[in-house]
């Protein structure tokens, strides 16, 4: 053989070099498609079809014209990719396939397979205990001090009575973002199918930047269609995104498109019906293949009606008299019979009839079903016109497939039987070996465990269906608990066991379960039909109910989860998945007891389920017991050390119970594991921000924006480190953002309105914090931020109101009672001040600030001795904070001991201030002014205090103690008056 100057083709290559040399026919349809290829997509003169339909009977030639239109697009300069009945069975997995065939010829789509593996990620977390936030721990109540300006109590410094408000901060906020969070649903928010083919069309657009042109072909859409004619329709409704111009999309199917659904595209779809070859086009393919005796060729014509695919096959048989052609029966049995019959071979012609029963054949199937005498074989049955398929598998073509299937159980139902038991066997055997390296809890989500067990069961049903009915459900049920695409693939191929073998019992299943399937919740509503069988045992009652609460846990009806749960475990007291899915929606609801409780069930029925420890260790985190939490995450992380949520919610333990280094420990190791995972990153930045280090949380929250931009409640906790960090323009910035995002979230809202409010911005901090509360009536911790908001403004009654509904809402709620008693000290109202500070250090008497206000109204009102009391009280207790000192100087210095503790009231002035802390620094260098450096300047410091003061509640606490020292004697007394002549002289102009 000559080959040194001639191009090698591969084998692949030659066959379909060959195919198209023989291909007969159709040459109307090749010549539009290659038309349309030739032309301009946005020529407004005669553009370029997008979208065709070629529809027609079963065997008129689809498949094959649609192949020779990919060859056709691919010699023009195309990247093409085909999917159909064989190939998916979802949305999820034609993408993944179209992509992986757009790949193979253009180069990886590596923005859609950041998707693809995002979505994953985010289906296996349906498997993990859900994240949900409960009281706010010892650490964000202390953090959350530093966070509002509250290291101190140091009276008049503007946000110091937020100060008054660090636990109400902690829980409130944290209360509105664990709400934000929750909101999606626990099916897995932000990952669902819409982002996967948002993806897609982004790689479509990137490849048709390169490319001439971009052509998806979907086959058998009679098939296909009712999973993906709806995401088709939204996608060149370019709901995902704009579709580039030079996308073409080619539908092949039995039917005609729906009247009512493709009712807007209808002037769009180029339709090209296929009808049977014409008298000439049969002639053609029958001279092409050598038939020329001139009866033969009248039989052919008058048995195949001119069908392509019956013409091709009665063809290769090579009749060489008109009798060899018996017209009797039916058309398609008649002619696959008199093919197969005609193959001299006689081990080709059982191959061909023993490769019929499996549902796709591989070199492994195929080894196994032909038996040694295929030996050699595979390679010719895959180059026979009925065989397709890409990839690892090929299959019949339907009709050819139905006739020999047919012909087969009718003439030996002995021998079909066996042989499907055989087949049966095999398939159990390998899907055995399959679980040796897979553990019982993964089998249902490995492909390979899945295919070979599906295949076993067809196999077993068609061989006896009567006393196998019962088996292959109870596998339904298992495959109801998976995705919808498994539950689809299992339900088609119980269809197609009732079809090959006829039995009425599973005909009728099976058309219950595929109209289950249409439904909004296919799992459940088939989980449903499934228990009105009535030979369905305990046990698999008991996985039925298990899955339904599952479904209807992920679908966040708790109430109903659990009484489906509980239904499961009186089935099966030893269904150790019921028991840890009962405690998951325990822990979910906070009964936490009842969590552990279940899940501790579980883990007596299974020690080793790492998963299992690991949601118990997340419900004693939630109930505050860290040391527990930390040591069943241990022992989890000992039996896999894999799994990146154990690891970070060890982390949020560690942080929650303030030891913050530990838990950047943990979360910076679960990182290690999956850099692309966005929550440990969430969770690092949250440690960050809870310790102080604003800017690290920033850039953690910032990576984990890049991988998931739709992540609301992180762009909102960006926004809270930035107020935190004094940057309120940048925190409002990211708030907002959030809030475009999503402008039903209360919790964006109630964070920028704080953000206003620390900013001095009272009336949008008002704005915001109503806002929030029209979303949510009931929330206390908004009224009392609104009430807060109003005090600082000088609206003293506002305020009171607020506070006093969020009371009404909460009666326990100290901060607010505290909070209304300081309003009113504002305004004067000395008793009820007392009255409100008092009940709110009986509801928390460790609300020091409540004692130091306290004090400071008895003061004021005059009662000295009550004053000291309080005081000296609130000094023992914080012996070290600024404010406790500075209300124990003023009560000295109010009695005339100015002189005595002058050397006190340097230290105190003069000590270091954060420099983000303008607040507390203007008030302090006024002081200093007023009491120790006079030559510092009073108009100055006062103008100082008055610019970073911007309400008149925030000045009033200035305003009385300039009051009270205005009524002593000597230079103290002068400054103090003409510094309050100043900020009196601002007020009224």
């Amino acid at each position: 053989m000559s080959g040194s100057g001639a191009q090698r083709l591969s084998r692949g290559a030659l066959i379909r070099q060959r195919a198209r040399a023989r291909f007969v026919g159709r040459r109307a349809q090749l010549a539009l498609f290659a038309e349309n290829l030739s032309k301009d997509p946005l020529s407004e003169e005669d553009p370029a079809d997008f979208l065709f339909h070629v529809r027609g009977v079963g065997g008129v030639g689809k498949s094959t014209l649609l192949r020779q239109w990919q060859e056709a697009a691919r010699r023009a300069g195309a990247v093409t990719a085909v999917v159909d009945e064989n190939d998916v069975h979802g949305v999820q997995q034609a993408l993944v396939e179209l992509a992986r065939q757009l790949a193979e010829q253009a180069g990886p789509c590596k923005e859609f397979d950041k998707a693809v593996e995002q979505l994953r990620r985010e289906q296996a977390a349906q498997a993990e205990p859900m994240p949900v936030e409960g009281e706010a721990s010892v650490s964000s109540r202390v953090v959350t001090q530093a966070a509002l300006g509250a290291v101190s109590l140091i009276p008049g410094a503007g946000v110091v009575t937020a100060m008054a408000n660090p636990d109400a901060a902690a829980q409130g906020l944290d209360r509105l973002r664990s709400a934000s969070r929750s909101r999606a649903p626990r099916r897995g928010g932000g990952g669902d199918e819409a982002g996967l083919s948002r993806a897609f069309v982004g790689e479509l657009e990137r490849l048709c930047r390169r490319q001439r042109w971009v052509v998806l072909f979907f086959d058998t859409w009679e098939q296909t269609a009712q999973y993906l004619d709806g995401w088709l329709l939204r996608l060149l409704g370019e709901e995902f995104g704009p579709v580039p111009a030079n996308v073409i999309v080619v539908l092949a199917g039995r039917d005609r498109l729906s009247e009512r659904e493709w009712a807007l595209l209808r002037d769009q779809v180029a339709d090209v019906p296929l009808e049977v070859f014409t008298e000439g086009e049969t002639r053609a393919l029958l001279s092409s293949r050598g038939v020329a005796d001139p009866g033969v060729v009248e039989a052919v014509l008058q048995l195949s009606m001119g069908l392509p695919l019956l013409v091709e096959l009665l063809a290769l048989a090579r009749p060489r008299t008109a009798e060899d052609v018996d017209a009797g029966g039916n058309l398609a049995d008649v002619a696959v019979e008199r093919f197969v019959q005609w193959i001299t071979d006689p081990e080709k012609r059982e191959a061909v009839r023993a490769c019929a029963l499996p549902l796709q054949l591989n070199e492994d199937v195929f080894t196994a079903a032909a038996g040694p005498s295929g030996a050699g074989l595979w390679e010719w049955l895959c180059g026979q016109p009925y065989v397709s398929g890409r990839g690892d598998f090929k299959h019949y073509h339907a009709v050819v497939r139905a006739s020999l299937i047919r012909q087969h159980h009718a003439h030996s139902p002995q021998g079909w039987a066996a042989a499907h038991l055989r087949l049966a066997d095999i398939h159990a055997a390998w899907r055995t070996a399959v679980e040796e390296r897979l553990p019982a809890a993964k089998r249902w989500k490995d492909a390979e465990w899945r295919r070979h067990h599906l295949d076993e069961t067809y196999h077993r049903l068609c061989a006896q269906p009567g006393t196998q009915l019962t088996a292959a459900l109870a596998q339904v049920v298992h495959a109801a608990g998976q995705e919808t695409a498994v539950l689809r693939q299992w339900i088609e191929t119980l269809e197609q066991a009732g079809q090959d073998t006829t039995d009425p019992a599973l005909l009728a299943w099976t058309e219950r379960l595929r109209g289950a399937l249409s439904g909004t919740e296919p799992g459940l509503t088939c989980l449903g039909v499934l228990l009105s069988h009535s030979q369905l045992s305990s046990e698999s009652r008991s996985w039925v109910y298990t899955y339904r609460g599952i479904h209807l846990y992920r679908g966040d009806q708790d109430v109903e989860a659990l009484a489906e749960l509980d239904r499961a475990i009186a089935h099966n007291s030893r269904n150790a998945l019921a028991w840890a899915h009962r405690g998951e929606v325990h822990r979910f609801l906070g009964t936490y007891d009842q969590a552990v409780a279940d899940l501790t069930a579980a883990l007596e029925l299974d020690p080793t389920d790492a998963w299992v420890l690991g949601s118990r260790g997340q419900a004693h985190r939630l109930a505050g017991r860290y040391d527990q939490a930390i040591t069943d995450l241990t022992a989890a992380l000992e039996l896999n050390p894999t799994l990146t949520w154990v690891l970070g919610s060890r982390g949020q333990a560690h942080r929650q119970a303030g030891r913050y280094d530990q838990a950047i420990a943990d979360l910076t190791a679960a990182l290690e594991l999956d850099p692309t995972d966005a929550w440990p990153l969430t969770q690092r930045g949250e440690t960050h921000r809870l310790a102080g280090r604003y800017d690290q949380a920033i850039t953690d929250y910032t990576a984990a924006l890049e991988l998931n931009p739709t992540l609301t409640w992180v762009l909102g906790s960006r926004g809270q480190a930035h107020r935190q960090a004094g940057r309120y323009d940048q925190a409002i910035t990211d708030l907002t953002a959030a809030l475009e995002l999503d402008p039903t979230d209360a919790w964006p809202l109630a964070s920028r309105g704080e953000a206003h409010r620390q900013a001095g911005r009272y009336d949008q901090a008002i704005t915001d914090y109503t806002a929030a509360l029209e979303l949510n009536p009931t929330d206390a911790w908004a009224l009392g931020s609104r009430g807060e908001a109003h005090r600082q403004a000088g609206r003293y009654d506002q305020a009171i109101t607020d506070y006093t509904a969020a009371l009404e809402l909460d009666p326990t709620y100290a901060w607010a009672l505290g909070s209304r008693g300081q309003a009113h000290q504002q305004a004067g109202r000395y008793n009820e001040a007392i009255t409100d500070l008092t009940a709110a250090l009986e509801l928390d008497p460790t609300l020091d600030w409540a004692l130091a206000f306290r004090s400071q109204a008895h003061r004021q009102a005059g009662h000295r001795e009550e004053a000291r009391m309080d005081v000296e009280q609130a000094v023992e207790m914080h012996p070290a904070d600024r404010g406790c000192a500075f209300e124990k100087l003023m009560l000295e210095t109010v009695e005339g001991r100015f002189e005595t503790f002058r050397e006190q009231w340097c230290q105190l002035l003069t000590s270091a201030v954060s420099p983000q802390d303008e607040l507390e620094a203007s008030f302090l260098r006024l002081f200093q002014a007023l009491l120790i450096e006079p030559e510092n300047g009073v108009p100055e410091a006062t103008a100082g205090m008055l610019a970073t003061h911007p309400g008149d509640g925030d000045i009033a606490e200035v305003v009385g103690y300039l009051t009270e020292l205005a009524l002593l004697e000597g230079e103290v007394s002068e400054r103090a008056r003409q510094s309050h002549g100043l900020i009196a002289g601002r007020s009224s102009s």
